[in-house]
């Protein structure tokens, strides 16, 4: 049996070597991309900048405390989605099987290239064509899976690689501090300190069945995880184009506050999706079927984002713009298009931290416990015939 080989590829403070790219007078300076206005927060920076305890989600405010030269730049999405666009494309040309989670990071499976070529070697040559085709600084973590690559990655930056041989993992992780695992962020490893483990090793030697008994599920994850073990697959990489979702009524209405209701719903449930994948939208579409079967539709460009709190003013706008005819609707529809990788939050340049938290806080309780546990106060005690959210999702 073939022993996997999972790469993981993540390019080094994306945001900024793009625009260091298109500015070299930037290089080796301290950049920040957003932050810049009074409640603005941080979505990437350069390690000139981390070097002063500068961050990403740390308020621009507190960061040009730290670091009073500081760089602040808007930041482009468009030119960040098409840099991205171009390592997408040099791997896809590359390898057979590969999964991007993000607009800067990817998985490949490179399992059975050891009988022909060499794993390493390939992922070396792989990282350096990247780095001459597109002038990106890239680093690369190689092992038997998901996990251990990751970490690696995390361990070989900025602009290196780090390989852990098949049978080293365990040994690899061992003197690791558990935030290190991706699963564990920081209320989990307070209460793992609180039970003494602060290190891998110490989560390696703890029973399972101690683990499972305080964080349930989780637990038993975060053992194996600290063991070097972690099954998970690649997911092939096949890009979305668009999201939607659409409701046709059992009987025809004019009910505009129910409607508005709907389309908050449907919106919530949308942006819920996109951001649990890792799209941001860059253009909102409303579609309107009349009682008579005449259906119109309107969109508009938006800057790329998957926040609720921005696309609802935008489709509720739309909507009143498209409905004209004061007649009975029969269907009604959402869609977002022009889909791209990346999370949302780092897109939200001028939020507050809150308001990231505040995303973060819900879609966490809203995986954890079912969507729509956590929903607007507009959208209660809604029933619709057979609303299913994401019907229309394409590829």
């Amino acid at each position: 049996m073939l022993q996997k080989q999972i790469k993981h590829i993540d390019l080094d403070s994306f945001f900024v070597s793009v625009e260091c790219r298109s500015n070299n007078q930037l290089l080796d300076k301290p950049v920040a991309i957003g932050g810049s206005g009074d409640r603005g927060v941080i979505a990437s920076c350069s390690y000139a900048a981390r070097k002063f305890g500068v961050h990403s989600a740390m308020p621009g405010k507190l960061a040009k405390q730290l670091c009073p030269d500081l760089i602040f730049l808007r930041g482009d999405y468009d030119s960040y989605t098409k840099a991205s666009t171009e390592v997408t494309q040099i791997i896809e040309e590359a390898v057979p099987l590969f999964e991007k989670t993000s607009i800067d990071e990817f998985y490949i499976d490179m399992t059975g290239m050891d009988q022909f070529f060499g794993a390493l070697k390939f992922a070396t040559e792989l990282r350096t064509k990247i780095i001459k085709e597109t002038g990106l600084p890239i680093s690369f973590g190689l092992s038997n899976n998901k996990t251990v690559s990751k970490i690696a990655t995390g361990l070989a930056k900025p602009n290196g690689y780090k390989y852990v041989n098949y049978g080293d993992e365990k040994t690899f992780l061992a003197p690791l501090s558990v935030r290190k695992i991706p699963m564990i962020g920081e209320k989990t490893a307070e209460n793992l300190r609180k039970m003494g483990v602060q290190k891998i090793y110490t989560l390696q030697e703890m029973p399972m069945q101690l683990l499972e008994a305080a964080f349930g599920k989780q637990g038993i994850m975060m053992w194996e995880k600290a063991n070097g073990i972690d099954n998970s697959v690649i997911t092939p990489y096949v890009d979305r184009k668009s999201i939607s979702s659409e409701e046709t009524f059992d009987k025809d209405t004019m009910d505009i506050p129910m409607l508005e209701s709907l389309m908050v719903s449907m919106t919530e449930d949308l942006c819920f999706k996109m951001r649990k994948e890792n799209f941001l939208a860059g253009c909102v579409s409303v579609k309107i079927r009349y009682s008579d079967f005449n259906t119109h539709s309107q969109q508009i460009k938006i800057n790329y984002t998957a926040a609720d709190h921005l696309l609802i003013p935008q489709v509720k706008e739309l909507f009143k713009k498209l409905y004209h005819r004061r007649m009975l609707i029969r269907l009604i529809g959402v869609r977002f298009s022009q889909l791209v990788r990346g999370h949302h939050q780092i897109h939200l340049f001028n939020d507050t931290e809150t308001q990231i938290n505040l995303y973060q806080a819900m879609d966490h309780i809203n995986k954890r416990y079912g969507n729509k546990t956590v929903h607007r106060a507009v959208t209660k005690g809604l029933k619709t015939k057979d609303f299913n959210p994401f019907n229309g999702i394409k590829s």
